[in-house]
């Protein structure tokens, strides 16, 4: 029930209590602590995303060294075939047998 006095005269001054006071005082807090940590989870967001375009990076560079790898293979393999012709090779022994 609202206190009688201020029923009775709308326009005075009133003053809240220190309960009231300390309520008003922890929401502005907690409002400043969400605020600070909304901002932090940005900070985080943004070196996150750029720790995964550095990992974009760096894939799309191993996934074009896989392709000249793949490339230098096949020239290696045309030239031992062209030198010893088609065959095998024990890759433990270094023997290389033609198949003919």
């Amino acid at each position: 029930m609202p206190d009688e006095s201020v029923m009775e005269n709308p326009q005075s001054e009133i003053k809240f209590t220190d309960e009231e006071l300390d309520s008003l005082r922890q929401l502005q807090t907690d409002f400043q602590d969400k605020q600070t940590l909304l901002g932090q989870l940005s900070v985080q967001e943004i070196i996150i995303n750029q720790q995964m375009e550095q990992i974009d990076n760096r894939r799309n560079e191993i996934k074009q060294e896989y392709v000249e790898l793949q490339q230098r293979e096949k020239n290696l393999v045309d030239e031992l075939n062209q030198k010893y012709g088609v065959g095998s090779l024990n890759p433990e022994t270094g023997v290389f047998t033609p198949t003919n």
